[in-house]
C-alpha cells in the first residue's frame, strides 16, 4: 500500500485501482468517498453508487473513532461490482478485534450489538469481513451488481490474505431492510438553517422517517433542555406509545443540562434498535449544536447583565441607595428572593435590604431572616461571612449565601433564593458570584464616599460661622451653595468679626483651587485675621502680613479677600471701610436710586511680596445694602455664557429695599436657576443691610 498522505497513489495506469493513506481526522470519510466515486465512474459502476458512498462512510467512520490511527483505503472495480479496504495500525490482540460474520439471519443479532455500522456492512454488503495483518486490522466489503454470479472472485479478502492476514467471507443472503436511498435520506436530512426554531420540525421528520423504516406504530422524542419546564415532547408520530407495550426508548446523548429519550412503538426486529439508535445520535448532535448556541447567547445575556449591573451599581454612591439597588438586580432574574445583610465591627450581621418575586411573601421573608439558631438562615449566613466562602441554605427559603468581600474586607452576605421550578446551575452560580462581588466593591465605594463626604461637611461647617451676629443697626445675611462634588472641600468662606473699637468686620474670600489644601489655606486665613484684627491691628497691616504669611507658606495657592469695617457714622447712617485685595468689587444697592459696583480692586494675597489694597470709604443709608459674593457666581455658566458681573447687578437692582436675608436668597435662587448644571464652583453671598431707623 501507498505510504503517503494526501491525493490517491495508483500502482499502475488501472484507475479501478485506487489507494490512498489518510490521517485520522473528520475530514478522512470525504475524502474516502471521493475516492470510491472515482473508481466507480472509472467502472462505469454508478448502480452502486448509494451503497458505497454509505458503507465506505460507516467504515472510515468506525476506524476514526476507535482505531485513532492513519488509514490505509483500497478501492477496487471490476465489471461487475466493487471492493473496499480500510486497514488501519490500532494495537491488540486478534481476540479483541471485530471478526466478521457470515450473512445470514441466525447472527445477525450478534451483529446488531456490534454498532450500526457493522450490521449495515452485513445489510448491504454482497460479502464482507475482516483481515488481520502484524500492524493492525482490515475490514472490507464487497458490492455486486444486480443479477453478478455468486462467487465471484473477491478482490480485497485474497489481496489482503496474501500480505499474510485472515479474511473471513461470506456469502450474501437476502433479507428485509432499510433501502440504501432511505437510509441516505436519513443521513443527510437536515434542520432549516433559516427557520426561528428548526428542531421540532427535523425531529418530526428524522422521526417520521424511522418509524416508516421500521414499521412503528408510533414514536415521541422527549426532550429537557434544564429550564424547569421538565420533559416537553420535541416530536410525535402516529399514536401515543402506550406504556404497556414493549417499547424502544434510546436516550439521546447530549450534554447536561440538557436531557432526554426517543420513544418507539415498534415490534422486535433486527434493524429496529441500531436504526433508533442512529437517529438519536443525528439528532443528539443537532441537539448539542442547539444547548451550545444558547448557551453562547445566554452567556452573551448574562456579560450584559453584568455589565449593566456594575455601572448601575457603580453610579452610585449612596450606601442605602446602593443597599436597595443590589436585590433589585437580582430578583426575579437570578433567584426567587435575595436579601443583603451588613457586618457591623464585630461581625454581627444587620438586614439591609430584601425584596421577593411576590411581595405578599415579603413578610414571612422577613421573618425568617429575623429567627435565630443553629438550623436557621441567620446561622448559615454568620457561617458564610465568616468563612468566606458560598453556603447553601436549607429549610423553606432554600438558596445559598454569597459573602460580600470588598479590597479583603467582609462586609456581609447576599442571600439568594432558588427559581421556583428548578435549582442554580453552575452559569448562574458564577454570575451571582461576580454580582456579589460587584456589590460589595459597591458598597464599600459608597461607605468611602459617605466618610469622604461627612469629612468633607464637617471641614466645610469648620471654615463657616454656624451663625451670623444679631446686630442692632445692621442686618447680616448670607447663602452659600457648594460645588456640585459634595464630597470636595471649597475654597470660598464668609465671616463676621467683632472689632476691638467696637465696629464689625466683613470677611469675604476665596482661595484658589479646591480639596483638603484650599481648606487648609482658607483655615489659616481665618484665624490670622481673627489673631491680627483682635489684636487691634489696621486693616491695611493685617492684609500685609496675611500676604507674608501665605508667601512664606509657598505651595502656589493664593487669595481674594475682601473686608469692611461697619459701624455707625452720622445719624441714621453706618460708614464703611472696604479693602479689596484682588477680589470682585461689591454691589452698592440704594434704597431708592439702583445698585452699582464699589470700591477699588487690590492685589491678591500670597502671589507677590509687596500687596497693593486701596481702601474706600462709604455710608450706607438707612435701607441701603453691600453685596459680596465670590466669583462662583459670577463664573456660573449656561452653555458658553457667563452670569457675569453686570447680570449680577441688574438682578440685584429690583431688590432695593428689602431685607438682607431676602436679597441674599434671591440673588442665590437667580445664580442657581441660571444654568441647569450643577455649580462647577462654590458660591458664597453676603449682605450687610442698614437696618436703622
Amino acid at each position: 500500500m501507498s505510504a503517503e498522505a494526501g491525493p490517491a497513489a495508483f500502482d499502475g495506469p488501472d484507475e479501478r485501482v485506487r489507494r490512498v493513506r489518510l490521517p485520522a481526522d473528520r475530514r478522512t470519510p470525504a475524502a474516502a468517498r471521493a475516492l470510491v466515486r472515482s473508481v466507480l465512474a472509472a467502472a462505469r459502476l454508478d448502480d452502486l453508487l448509494n451503497e458505497a458512498l454509505l458503507l465506505t462512510t460507516e467504515l472510515t467512520t468506525n476506524a476514526v473513532e476507535h482505531a485513532r490511527t492513519e488509514l490505509d483505503i483500497e478501492v477496487v472495480g471490476d465489471d461487475v461490482g466493487l471492493t473496499v479496504t480500510v486497514s488501519d495500525f490500532a494495537a491488540g490482540s486478534v481476540d479483541e478485534l471485530t471478526v466478521g460474520v457470515r450473512n445470514d439471519t441466525s447472527e445477525i443479532n450478534e451483529v446488531s450489538e456490534r454498532g450500526r455500522g457493522l450490521l449495515l456492512v452485513d445489510h448491504f454488503a454482497s460479502r464482507w469481513g475482516t483481515t488481520y495483518l502484524p500492524t493492525g486490522k482490515g475490514v472490507w466489503f464487497r458490492l455486486d451488481r444486480s443479477g453478478a454470479a455468486d462467487g465471484q472472485p473477491v478482490a480485497a479478502g485474497p489481496q489482503a490474505g496474501a500480505a499474510g492476514g485472515t479474511p473471513t467471507s461470506t456469502a450474501g443472503g437476502e433479507h428485509a431492510g432499510p433501502s440504501a436511498g432511505a437510509m441516505s435520506e436519513l443521513m443527510q436530512t437536515a434542520p432549516d438553517q433559516y427557520a426561528d426554531d428548526p428542531l421540532p420540525d427535523f425531529a418530526t421528520d428524522l422521526l417520521t422517517r424511522l418509524a416508516e423504516m421500521v414499521g412503528a406504530a408510533g414514536g415521541l422524542v422527549r426532550l429537557d433542555r434544564g429550564d424547569g419546564l421538565g420533559r416537553q415532547v420535541l416530536a410525535r408520530y402516529g399514536r401515543t406509545p402506550r406504556a404497556g407495550n414493549e417499547l424502544l426508548r434510546v436516550p439521546l446523548a447530549v450534554h447536561r443540562p440538557y436531557a432526554g429519550e426517543l420513544e418507539l412503538d415498534a415490534a422486535p426486529s433486527t434493524y429496529a434498535r441500531p436504526l433508533a439508535v442512529l437517529t438519536a445520535e443525528r439528532l443528539s448532535l443537532h441537539l448539542e449544536n442547539d444547548r451550545l448556541r444558547r448557551a453562547d447567547v445566554r452567556r452573551q445575556a448574562w456579560l450584559t447583565f453584568l455589565a449593566e449591573a456594575g455601572e448601575l451599581l457603580a453610579q452610585s454612591l449612596d450606601v442605602e441607595l446602593t443597599m436597595v439597588l443590589i436585590p433589585q438586580l437580582v430578583v426575579p432574574r437570578l433567584g426567587q428572593w435575595c436579601a443583603v445583610h451588613t457586618a457591623d465591627e464585630w461581625g454581627r450581621l444587620r438586614l439591609a435590604a430584601a425584596t421577593h418575586a411576590d411581595e405578599s411573601v415579603l413578610p414571612q421573608l422577613h421573618k425568617v431572616l429575623r429567627e435565630t439558631g443553629t438550623d436557621s438562615v441567620q446561622s448559615r449566613l454568620r457561617e458564610a461571612s465568616r468563612i468566606g466562602s458560598q453556603v447553601p441554605l436549607g429549610g423553606p427559603m432554600e438558596g445559598f449565601a454569597v459573602p460580600l468581600v470588598a479590597r479583603g474586607q467582609r462586609l456581609g452576605t447576599l442571600a439568594v433564593g432558588r427559581h421556583q421550578r428548578h435549582r442554580h446551575d453552575p452559569d448562574e452560580v458564577a454570575v451571582l458570584e461576580d454580582v456579589a462581588r460587584r456589590a460589595a466593591l459597591a458598597i464599600e465605594n459608597a461607605r468611602i464616599h459617605a466618610e469622604r463626604r461627612r469629612v468633607a461637611q464637617t471641614l466645610q461647617r469648620s471654615l463657616l460661622p454656624p451663625v451670623l451676629p444679631v446686630v442692632d443697626g445692621i442686618g447680616f445675611a448670607a447663602e452659600y451653595v457648594p460645588t456640585g462634588d459634595d464630597a470636595e472641600v471649597g475654597g470660598d468662606f464668609y465671616d463676621v468679626l467683632p472689632l476691638p473699637d467696637g465696629r464689625w468686620l466683613v470677611v469675604v474670600g476665596d482661595v484658589s483651587g479646591k480639596g483638603v489644601e484650599a481648606a487648609a489655606v482658607t483655615g489659616l486665613v481665618r484665624d490670622v485675621i481673627r489673631v491680627l484684627v483682635s489684636d487691634g491691628k489696621p486693616l491695611p497691616e493685617a492684609l500685609g502680613r496675611l500676604n507674608n504669611t501665605l508667601v512664606e507658606r509657598g505651595g502656589g495657592r493664593y487669595c481674594t479677600l475682601a473686608l469692611a469695617a461697619v459701624g455707625p457714622g452720622e445719624g441714621d447712617q453706618l460708614d464703611v471701610s472696604l479693602h479689596l485685595a484682588g477680589h470682585d468689587r461689591p454691589v452698592l444697592l440704594r434704597a431708592g436710586d439702583g445698585a452699582a459696583f464699589v470700591g477699588a480692586g487690590g492685589t491678591a494675597l500670597g502671589l507677590l511680596d509687596a500687596i497693593a489694597s486701596p481702601a474706600a470709604e462709604l455710608t450706607l443709608a438707612p435701607g441701603d445694602s453691600l453685596i459680596f459674593y465670590t466669583d462662583g457666581v459670577t463664573e456660573r455658566r449656561r452653555g458658553r455664557e457667563l452670569f457675569g458681573t453686570e447680570r449680577l447687578r441688574e438682578s440685584a437692582a429690583p431688590l432695593a429695599g428689602y431685607s438682607a436675608d431676602v436679597v441674599a436668597a434671591r440673588l442665590r435662587s437667580t445664580a442657581i436657576g441660571f444654568s441647569a448644571e450643577t455649580p462647577r464652583d462654590d458660591i458664597a453671598i453676603l449682605v450687610l443691610r442698614n437696618d436703622r431707623r
